[in-house]
This record gives C-alpha cells, sequence and structure tokens, in this order.
C-alpha cells in the first residue's frame, strides 16, 4: 500500500464469536466472514469491555472504558468534548464515514465523523435510563420474551428495513469514493443491526436451515443472583417459553446471522468492483455477543462467554499475514490500533486519556497484551458489575453477588466457580479490583447520573419536543441529472470506470 490505507469496518448487533464457524460452530452459515478469516488475523479470545448496545460503542469510540466517560448504559450521553476514534483519523487526514447504528446518544450525532448516511435505529433521547432505585419495576422499553415467543420468519422487519439502507448506503459510498477525486483515505463504519432481537428474517434465510439443524442449548439454566435479576428484567418467569419456540428462536438467529453475512458479500463485491479492494483493511466485529438460551439466559447483560465474546477478523491482502492471536484482546483497543495504523505505526499524541493498547504487535505476531477489562453498569445489576480476564482466567465481581472465577483453559463452558471452590485464587483479583476502582464510588456516580438523566427526560417530554435523532442531509439539486453541469460532463464523471477509447 503506498498510502495510509483504506478501513472498512464491518460491524454486526448482538454476534457472539461462538455462532460463527470462523470460532469453531458448525450451524452457522457464514461464507463471506469465514473467506475474511482464511485471509486475516482471527482473534480467538476479543472481548467487549460492556455488553449492552451503547456502553459497548462508547468504548469502541472513545477507547476508554464506561466509567471514563459516563457512557454507562443505552441512555448515557455520548460526551461531545471526548475525542473518538474518528476524530483521531480525521485529524491524521482521513475521509471519516458511519452508515447505520451507532447509538449515539444525546444532540452530537457525529462524533468526529465528517459523514453520516443514514439515521439510527434506536432512539437519542434519555428515555431509556434505567433505574437502579427502582429494580423491581420492569421498564415497557426494555428486551422481553416476546422476541422469543414470536419467533420465526417474516417478509419484512424493522431490522430488515435497516439493514437495506445501511448495505445501500454503503455501497453506493464506496462507488462514489472511486468516482469522486477526494484523494484522502477513508474510513467506513459500516453497523448493522443483525442479528439482534427479534428473532425473525425472510423466508429466504429462515429456510436455509431445518428443524434438525438447530440443537438445543447446551448449557443448564442457573439460579445464582445475577441470572436471576436477568430474568426478571427481561419478563422470563411472566412469560415461560416451549422448547419448539426455543429451538424457532435459535434457528432465527442464525438465519439473520446469514443475513448479515450475504451483506457482508454485497460491501465486499462493491469493494472490489471499486478498485479498492487492495488499498483497504476490512475489520469485522460486533458490539457484544448473544446468549441465545444458554444458562437458561437470553441477550446480553453477562460477561458469560456467550455474550462477552465477540468476533474480531482483520483482513487486509499484503498488509498482515493471516493468521490466529490466543491472546485476550478488547473492543477498547480498536482506537489506538486505528491511530496507529493511520501514523503508519506511529501512536498520535493522545489528547484524552484511553484504556486501549494497540493491536499492531498482535497484527504483525511481535508480542502484544492479553488481558481485556470489562465494567457493566446497566440493566439486570443493581451495582457495578466488573470484570477481568488476563490469560486463561477470567474473574468477575460485582458488590452484590458471590465472586466468579473461572480458568477457561480447563473450563471453557464456565461450570466451575473457583472463587467458590478455590478462594485463594480469587484473592489475587479481589485485590486488584479494589485497585482499579473505587466500587463505591463508581456505584455513586451511577445512581446520580440514573437519576439527572429520568428527570431531564420527563421534563422534556412536558410540551414542545426537540429531537436528536439524525436527520441524514439530502440535497436533491446536486443529484443525478441537473442543469448545474452539461449533460457530457456528468454523465462521463458518474461512470465507473471511466470510458477510454480503443486503441
Amino acid at each position: 500500500m503506498s498510502r495510509a490505507p483504506n478501513l472498512l469496518i464491518l460491524m454486526a448487533d448482538q454476534l457472539s464469536a461462538l455462532a460463527l464457524p470462523a470460532y469453531g460452530n458448525r450451524i452457522a452459515r457464514t461464507p463471506q466472514i469465514d473467506a475474511l478469516a482464511e485471509r486475516g488475523v482471527v482473534f480467538d479470545a476479543a472481548y467487549c469491555n460492556s455488553p449492552l448496545c451503547a456502553p459497548s460503542r462508547g468504548v469502541l469510540t472513545y477507547g476508554r472504558l464506561p466509567s471514563g466517560t459516563g457512557v454507562y448504559d443505552n441512555a448515557a450521553e455520548f460526551p461531545s468534548q471526548v475525542p473518538g476514534f474518528a476524530h483521531y483519523l480525521r485529524h491524521a487526514g482521513y475521509r471519516t464515514i458511519l452508515t447505520g447504528k451507532m447509538h449515539f446518544c444525546g444532540p452530537d450525532q457525529l462524533h468526529g465523523f465528517e459523514e453520516r448516511l443514514t439515521t439510527d435505529i434506536y432512539p437519542a433521547d434519555y428515555a431509556w435510563t434505567p433505574d437502579w432505585r427502582n429494580f423491581a419495576a420492569r421498564p415497557d422499553w426494555y428486551h422481553s420474551m416476546e422476541s422469543v415467543i414470536q419467533a420465526g420468519p417474516s417478509t419484512r422487519t424493522n431490522q430488515i428495513d435497516f439493514d437495506e439502507e445501511v448495505t445501500f448506503t454503503a455501497q453506493q459510498k464506496l462507488f462514489d469514493i472511486a468516482r469522486g477525486t477526494d484523494a484522502r483515505p477513508f474510513c467506513m463504519v459500516a453497523s448493522f443491526t443483525h442479528p439482534h432481537d427479534p428473532f425473525t428474517i425472510g423466508s429466504e434465510y429462515w429456510d436455509r436451515f431445518g428443524a434438525a439443524d438447530i440443537p438445543p442449548p447446551r448449557l443448564q439454566a442457573a439460579d445464582d443472583p445475577h441470572s436471576r435479576r436477568l430474568r426478571h428484567v427481561i419478563g422470563m418467569d411472566l412469560q415461560p417459553v416451549t422448547p419448539a419456540q426455543v429451538q424457532a428462536a435459535r434457528r432465527a438467529y442464525f438465519a439473520e446471522i446469514a443475513y448479515f453475512d450475504d451483506n457482508v458479500g454485497r460491501l465486499m463485491a462493491a469493494l472490489r468492483a471499486a478498485r479498492l479492494a487492495d488499498s483497504t483493511i476490512v475489520m469485522v466485529i460486533a458490539d457484544h455477543g448473544e446468549m441465545l438460551g444458554e444458562r437458561g439466559l437470553w441477550y446480553k447483560m453477562s460477561f458469560h462467554e456467550p455474550a462477552a465474546r465477540v468476533p474480531l477478523i482483520v483482513a487486509a491482502a499484503g498488509h498482515f499475514a493471516p493468521g490466529r492471536v490466543a491472546q485476550a484482546v478488547s473492543l477498547a483497543d480498536l482506537l489506538p490500533t486505528l491511530a496507529e495504523i493511520a501514523g503508519d505505526g506511529r501512536p498520535p499524541d493522545y489528547a484524552a486519556p484511553i484504556d486501549g493498547r494497540s493491536l499492531l504487535p498482535h497484527l504483525g505476531r511481535n508480542g502484544g497484551h492479553d488481558e481485556a477489562i470489562g465494567e457493566y453498569l446497566a440493566e439486570g445489576v443493581v451495582a457495578p458489575m466488573l470484570m477481568i480476564r488476563r490469560g486463561a482466567m477470567k474473574y468477575i465481581h460485582t458488590p452484590t453477588d458471590p465472586d466468579l472465577l473461572y480458568d477457561l483453559a480447563a473450563d471453557p463452558d464456565e461450570q466451575v466457580n473457583l472463587a467458590a471452590a478455590e478462594p485463594a485464587r480469587a484473592a489475587p483479583f479481589r485485590a486488584e479490583v479494589a485497585r482499579r476502582w473505587n466500587v463505591d464510588a463508581l456505584h455513586a456516580a451511577v445512581l446520580e447520573s440514573q437519576l439527572r438523566r429520568l428527570f431531564v427526560s420527563a421534563a422534556l417530554a412536558d410540551g414542545r419536543q426537540t429531537a436528536w435523532d439524525w436527520n441524514p442531509p439530502r440535497d436533491a439539486s446536486q443529484m443525478y441529472v441537473r442543469n448545474t453541469m452539461k449533460l457530457e460532463e456528468l454523465e462521463a464523471m458518474a461512470r465507473f470506470p471511466k470510458w477510454a477509447a480503443s486503441p
């Protein structure tokens, strides 16, 4: 690559690494992602830092844990004054483009992106603020078991409508870049909403799987305090589900993954057709995973492997040798990685603290860290839930529950809690939590933030309301054929590749 490489980040929503063939799953059918994994670097132990949409994307954006930015939950404002990865790339001379979901909450809907091609699928206001003081009251806007009970094929959904727009706008922008005169490298994030629930998808994808293809969950339902809270917050005890409904939900999930994979294929085809493939690093990521009935749980909100492990695949022809990385890394590491790629391997002068560490040593097979740190401060808990993954060990602490410690090399399904069986092994992690976090102060900060936002949301609901939701600009006077340019010139500019007379 003779100049700074282009960056195409393909992001799924609620896609567990454990659901992909690239990570050993034998149910899913993802030939496009498989092809990227075969020629790319696959991170076998990549984690989200906060297993919920907005806080996870906040960590991705800023390279910093929720405690450092205040992006605690799905209604917490993304701070405009904190530089994100798009700011660093833009400062390094990149053209920054976003299409699809990022769950930006608050009036700033760009956060360093120069162009945003679609609105978001979710609202940008504070109405989805959780209330730890009133945990017993289930929020009517949150997950319920309807997604499982009503699982099956459907012709159209909000999710399909949204992802079709994401795919179209991303394809169109790639061709606009190829036809344009802007010489800057680009970073485009194409962020899809599948395979997030509801578990329903078109028959074309549903029919790719038969009932016999979908096994039941392997892990038995757990009865620990955290699991009981999760069952409460999604109403599992109010709406029991049948084995047939569980199977249908799991079938739809894998069908939705196939749909996402097809969209990956469409964008890769556009990248090749636009003659940009050889100059572009492609990344496949997700914001968090999905429990999919394992341990009797659904959705996310947990640091168990199905919810916290995410795909991270980096494919770049001639840039990084294909292979696999075993060490634990996280989404917090993407900001410094992207910034260093933009700087030809040199870290920028960071304008704010970051918690992530560059993945370039891993990508270049020159060592690298083996650690992922997590914080969960949203629905399903009533106090901070903190996670340390280092080497084969994963430790989870929250003041309201017994500690959890798992040896993932010996116990990948997290069935044996070593914190209970061998308390001495958990003691160093417990001491590290005390050093890393002032848990009481963090708890108080989350409660204070919730109280403020609940009040502001209630106040803004009275009288005239002004939405923060992104409204993509569109200037019809500059589209297709207009009288501001000679027709021959206009058609020549729009044609790709350019016409050349036969010799």
